[in-house]
């Protein structure tokens, strides 16, 4: 059950996130609130499901780049969600992607702290 709420709990600062990223000169759009938490939660289900899978295959360049090649990781999912959930545009295509994870990660950490501080027994 704790898993559950603790996946939710990041879905939501996740569509937070997004929401802010759309605001921000990134080519992101997203048309309401409930796109952004869909694309939380699919973008949560591939960085749990898929992600580890694309990570494990492309370890050797992901070594060879010092972890640079994680950041095109997170961009293709980010532009996986983009392509699965409807009313979330990409309109810089991988440009928008990038960015997008780039400042997602930014964000969703800053998000996370500030709830880290406010409930401390979430973490």
């Amino acid at each position: 059950m704790a898993m559950i709420i603790g996946f939710l709990v990041t879905a939501l600062v996740t569509a937070v996130s997004l929401l802010i990223i759309s605001r921000l000169p990134l080519g992101i759009e997203i048309d309401s609130t409930e796109k952004a938490i869909w694309a939380g939660v699919i973008l949560g289900l591939l960085n749990g499901l898929v992600k580890p899978v694309l990570f494990v295959l492309t370890l050797p360049i992901t070594i060879l780049t010092l972890g640079i090649f994680t950041l095109f990781l997170n961009a293709f999912i980010f532009g996986i969600t983009a392509k699965l959930v409807e009313g979330f545009r990409l309109n810089w295509g991988i440009w928008s992607a990038l960015l997008g994870a780039i400042a997602l990660g930014i964000i969703n950490s800053i998000l996370n702290s500030i709830l880290l501080r406010i409930f401390p027994t979430f973490g």
